[in-house]
């Protein structure tokens, strides 16, 4: 698979998965009502991140926001928390994300340049996906917990009896939604990280090789190659005095 196609596959679904968290946030359906053993059939309430809301058979739907915060549970206050985490790093992952994609180029980038921002964007899509599952994970949990609990306190009365109503809520679709988001959000973060690795330029190694002279006298000269040695000066001046003690004929014509 080349380096391109590998971050492009990262990149689109780094994109879904961090759409997919906005649109769990977003979503009113994080718990639904149990209608299992439920009498009341003609009223149908879910609740989200930030307001609970009643549907009624005859279609007409009512919201009400969470005009409280200090009020809230503290685990729902933690998946909000979690959630807008996840989205901010995501967003910022998807803007580093673009300018480190192979096909755009901007300036004088090199492709080091480029290989950063691609191992930064993809670790953060990662931190982005784990806060999404965590988030949900989260609710999913506490849903879990009060989920039994109700089923338990609704057999108290007379000695287990008398079965008393009350609500119980399950898993809504946003949960799976946030879940799906959160491991596309992962997957594509460890391909973009991935694909850093081709777009770094390999760096070339030369081995260094070293000569050594045989002689102790031996000196090098800065403008080449050139060797000069004491013993050569001494057998050229040496040279020199005999041509001038033994003259030739020459010399008295």
């Amino acid at each position: 698979m080349s380096t391109t196609l590998c971050q492009m596959m990262g990149f689109m679904l780094s994109t879904l998965g961090f759409a997919g968290c906005i649109a769990a946030t977003g979503l009113d359906m994080w718990s639904t009502q149990d209608l299992y053993d439920n009498p009341v059939t003609s009223v149908f309430q879910y609740e989200g991140l930030w307001r609970s809301c009643v549907k009624q058979s005859s279609g007409l739907t009512e919201c009400r926001p969470y005009y409280t915060i200090l009020g809230l549970p503290a685990m729902l206050q933690a998946v909000r928390a979690l959630m807008i985490v996840g989205i901010v790093l995501g967003a910022i992952g998807l803007l580093v994300s673009i300018f480190a994609l192979k096909c755009i180029r901007i300036g004088n980038m090199d492709d080091s340049a480029k290989a950063k921002m691609t191992l930064t964007s993809g670790i953060m899509f990662i931190v982005s996906g784990v806060c999404a599952i965590a988030g949900v994970s989260v609710f999913a949990n506490m849903l879990v917990t009060n989920f039994w609990m109700s089923a338990a306190n609704m057999y108290s009365g007379m000695g287990g009896m008398v079965q008393t109503v009350q609500t119980r809520y399950t898993f809504g679709s946003a949960l799976f939604v946030g879940w799906v988001a959160g491991g596309l959000d992962v997957i594509g973060g460890i391909i973009m990280c991935i694909a850093c690795r081709g777009l770094a330029p390999e760096e070339t190694h030369y081995k260094a090789v070293s000569y050594n002279a045989s002689g102790h006298n031996v000196a090098y000269r800065t403008g080449g190659y050139k060797t000069s040695t004491i013993y050569d000066s001494k057998m050229k001046t040496k040279n020199e005095d005999e041509a001038q003690s033994h003259p030739s004929k020459y010399d008295y014509v």
